[in-house]
């Protein structure tokens, strides 16, 4: 196969999900993350040769667009990451909307590493994946998405964290 179809392929698998948490670290600014989407499959694109396989593409993928949200959030020294909840439909009702928005505020409260494993989590990428992304070992991973989950759960019902 060749270097333009295996990144064409690799850009229609992967493009939801990178953009998605784009969108996420960018208080879900679309053009913004949009920019970053495209700024990560130039990467992509430019490292392509140099993937070895050794593991999961997609790990490779996620780990490239965590590392570039993160660089352009210290570039901004944008601390809060805050998330538009308008644009999703999820939402079915105003309480519903009223919870999601407070879940997503008690998100911006987390650390950058603990903001990057729950929305990988929220991404449903396996844990054993996102312990590749991060560096952290999978036990470490699970205890700290059970850590995360308690923190949120008090933060939505008490609010902070």
């Amino acid at each position: 196969m060749t270097k333009e179809l295996q990144f064409k392929d690799l850009y229609t698998a992967h493009y939801s999900k990178v953009i998605r948490l784009c969108l996420g670290y960018t208080n879900g600014r679309e053009e913004k993350a949009k920019d970053l989407t495209q700024e990560v499959f130039i990467k992509i694109w430019q490292n392509l040769d140099k993937f070895r396989s050794e593991a999961n593409i997609s790990t490779w993928i996620y780990r490239i667009t965590v590392n570039t949200c993160l660089q352009e959030l210290r570039k901004k020294k944008v601390v809060p990451l805050e998330i538009d909840l308008a644009s999703h439909e999820i939402i079915s009702s105003n309480n519903d909307e009223i919870r999601y928005k407070k879940m997503y505020e008690c998100i911006n409260k987390l650390s950058a590493d603990n903001k990057t494993i729950i929305f990988l989590e929220l991404e449903e990428v396996p844990q054993a994946e996102i312990a590749e992304i991060t560096g952290y070992s999978h036990q470490a991973i699970r205890t700290r998405i059970h850590r995360i989950k308690e923190q949120l759960s008090k933060c939505v019902t008490d609010g902070g964290i």
